[in-house]
């Protein structure tokens, strides 16, 4: 292996290790799949330029952000899918899009731990709300949404049961480009403090 390719994978192990990520929770905040980022890490092929830094980027970031502890994409959704009940899951969602905001009001890049695919939160309606709610974030924000939040709309409606809401009154009162997904959520139900 020659030098330049012996430094690329070094770096990258060093990206990994500083993501704090598994390599399969690394690979997917990167887009890619476990064994493509391997044979990166062996050497065997190249990653583009791109890729490589993005890497690097989204890694620092996460790091960044684990020492801060500020939730991140990868965080939000283990945190969702880890939630003792549905109560819970909701607060991680917004304790982790209220992050977000955090991080984009900063402007110093940091909000590239939100750039980081997560895996799944084990429900397809929670999986495509925190991708939306993370795409309105960057775009509120004037930045560019993630390329995991461009997601297709729910095949069936997604409407959350509610404590004193029905349905009819829960699709009345829901923020449009959520109902364009195909999930419904009043949009009192979306604001934190």
């Amino acid at each position: 292996m020659d030098k330049d390719r012996r430094a690329v994978s070094e770096l990258l192990d060093i990206a990994l290790a500083e993501s704090g990520l598994s390599q399969a929770a690394f690979a997917t905040a990167l887009g890619t799949s476990a064994s493509r980022l391997s044979t990166y890490r062996s050497g065997k092929t190249q990653p583009t330029a791109k890729f490589f830094l993005r890497a690097r980027r989204i890694a620092r970031a996460l790091h960044a952000a684990r020492e801060y502890r500020i939730m991140t994409a990868p965080a939000t959704a283990t945190a969702i899918r880890e939630a003792s009940d549905e109560d819970w899951a909701w607060r991680m969602l917004l304790q982790g899009r209220d992050h977000l905001r955090l991080l984009l009001h900063r402007s110093d890049g940091s909000e590239a731990a939100w750039e980081a695919a997560p895996g799944t939160t084990g429900q397809p309606g929670f999986d495509a709300l925190l991708a939306a709610l993370t795409a309105q974030e960057f775009r509120a924000a004037g930045e560019e949404p993630p390329e995991w939040t461009k997601i297709q709309a729910l095949p069936e409606p997604w409407i959350p049961e509610h404590p004193f809401l029905d349905p009819d009154e829960i699709v009345a009162q829901t923020p449009e480009y959520l109902a364009q997904l195909n999930i419904f959520v009043p949009a009192r139900d979306l604001v934190t403090a």
